[in-house]
């Protein structure tokens, strides 16, 4: 047994696999998830494991540079936003607004893999882009300069910026 880590086998193989830019989609319980997907579902009864334990756990796994969901998850469901912030919180990560059409019919078909939860909770879908560790690709010391972005991230990260919608 791995302490610590993903035990699921296709959820481990998933995650290892994983490049920068790659999409995870983590969705509720009722997401249309296309047939040809690579799909994990770990939903086993109602809102159980939820949303935001599963991306507690991938935050712990993966580095990521932006976190989709739709916009209405600010306003109409405070309590899942709240937990978003508090989950990528110091990720460096910047929170994007994906309309849940926008995840159904486009972020569902490019993601690398789609992870269903048992949460009814609404609009818990949650598209995650995939990054690198920007201070291993840009090593204090080394002669590569570093770019703009990863300076930002840096700075996301190491100042424990709370993520926000625009």
């Amino acid at each position: 047994m791995r302490p610590n880590r993903i035990l699921h086998p296709d959820l481990a193989r998933a995650v290892a696999t994983l490049g920068h830019t790659d999409i995870v989609l983590v969705t509720d319980a009722g997401f249309p998830i296309p047939p040809d997907a690579n799909r994990i579902d770990l939903g086993f009864y109602e809102g159980l494991p939820d949303v935001c334990d599963i991306l507690r756990v991938l935050r712990q796994e993966i580095f990521v540079e932006e976190v989709h969901f739709a916009p209405e998850v600010r306003d109409r469901n405070p309590d899942l936003y709240a937990r978003l912030q508090t989950i990528y919180t110091g990720s460096g990560a910047v929170f994007k607004p994906a309309t849940h059409e926008a995840l159904c019919q486009d972020y569902a078909y490019r993601a690398k893999v789609i992870v269903r939860s048992g949460s009814f909770s609404p609009w818990a879908n949650v598209a995650l882009v995939a990054s690198t560790d920007p201070f291993a690709w840009f090593a204090e010391g080394s002669n590569t300069k570093i770019l703009p972005e990863y300076v930002e991230r840096r700075r996301r990260i190491t100042e424990k910026v709370v993520p926000a919608l625009p």
